[in-house]
């Protein structure tokens, strides 16, 4: 039996995976609330929004789809400078330890 995939499936699959990413990142600030007992969103929930973001733009310019990569690239813009904003927080030397 021969088993190919067309290139749309794959672009499906691409597409789940990155929502499967995107939606992770709920799933782990959710567990870290919990374990803290209070809201908080760690680290890797702008990691994970990053990678998410970026397969599902990817998605979104495979189906040519504008309103759909504005969404996520605006997305991973405010991702993106939410971790410059960690870093230079965590590097500087007045920062709480």
């Amino acid at each position: 039996m021969d088993f190919t995939l067309d290139e749309a499936m794959v672009w499906v699959v691409i597409g789940f995976l990155g929502q499967a990413l995107f939606s992770a990142r709920f799933i782990i600030q959710w567990l870290h609330s919990e374990k803290a007992r209070k809201s908080v969103v760690p680290l890797s929930f702008w990691y994970f929004s990053i990678a998410g973001g970026a397969v599902l733009t990817a998605y979104a310019i495979y189906r040519k789809d504008p309103v759909f990569i504005f969404g996520q690239s605006l997305g991973l813009l405010i991702y993106v400078r939410n971790l410059v904003l960690i870093h230079r927080h965590r590097e500087s030397p007045q920062a709480p330890q």
